[in-house]
């Protein structure tokens, strides 16, 4: 059994569930598996080979399903790749990498290089966001834009998440129901809710926290950088996200008011800022 999850039979439980889901990917897919110098990728990729390419990176205690949606509408005019992040409970390897180096980035240039591309585009949700931005700055010369997605490492988390968390997890299954609730708001409801339950129930999310990216790091971002914040976010503070990002000279601010922390159909607003 992986140390990331609680038991064995948790461990296949969420093995069999990934694999019953995409199944139902919705386009054509290639399934492929990347060796890196911090263990194995998966890697979910679908549309035209000739096409520029796009990484797409999901959040924390998730995996490249988070994409299915999105993906179809992407795939339209781009190659997508979407990247189970190591140490998630997807299908890569439950490698734990520290975040304060540049492990992430180091681990990133072998995806890059497993996939033949040299320069890509990157959609980032919440932990995938931070990780997109920390490979930016690290790297610009290999990001051609960027989408965040209520990144993580900007803004504040904020301190009642934390008080709510702990109780309610405490309360067993309708309270790890809604704190994901109030974490991914109507996205965790139907099947995608009892997906996500089922992953809180067997796997072990991280406790340590993503390092801030500083002022003087967002000040020297060139990248072309959409970021998509949620006004209801209640994990983070979105409004503080929105206010260090305005030192950033290439980064354009969208706050949806309706949004939470997870924010979802807005494939074409993505499209259409890809494609300026």
């Amino acid at each position: 059994m992986s140390t990331i999850y609680k038991s064995a039979a948790g461990e296949r439980a969420l093995v069999e569930a990934y694999a019953d889901i995409l199944a139902r990917w919705p386009q054509p897919r290639q399934q492929l598996r990347l060796q890196t110098r911090h263990g194995d990728t998966a890697v979910i990729a679908s549309g035209p080979e000739d096409a520029p390419p796009l990484i797409l990176l999901h959040g924390a205690g998730s995996n490249s399903l988070t994409w299915m949606g999105d993906a179809e509408v992407w795939a339209r005019t781009f190659r997508v790749y979407a990247v189970d992040i190591i140490g998630e409970p997807g299908a890569s390897a439950p490698v734990r990498l520290p975040y304060a180096t540049g492990d992430y980035a180091d681990w990133l240039d072998d995806v890059l290089a497993g996939l033949g591309v040299e320069r890509a585009c990157f959609v980032g949700l919440s932990l995938g966001g931070w990780l997109s931005l920390d490979y930016a700055l690290r790297r610009p010369e290999r990001v051609e834009r960027l989408i965040l997605m209520c990144p993580g490492g900007i803004g504040r988390t904020k301190p009642g998440f934390m008080l709510k968390a702990g109780p309610l997890l405490a309360l067993g299954g309708w309270g790890r129901r809604r704190l994901l609730k109030l974490i991914a708001g109507d996205y965790a409801s139907g099947e995608v809710g009892a997906y996500l339950d089922l992953i809180f129930t067997h796997f072990k999310p991280r406790r340590d926290a993503l390092p801030f990216v500083s002022d003087e790091s967002l000040a020297a971002l060139r990248t072309p950088t959409l970021t998509i914040l949620g006004a209801r976010d209640e994990l983070i503070d979105s409004a503080d996200t929105a206010r260090r990002l305005a030192k950033a000279p290439a980064v354009e601010v969208v706050m949806l008011s309706e949004a939470g922390h997870v924010i979802a159909e807005q494939a074409e607003r993505v499209l259409r800022f890809l494609g300026r």
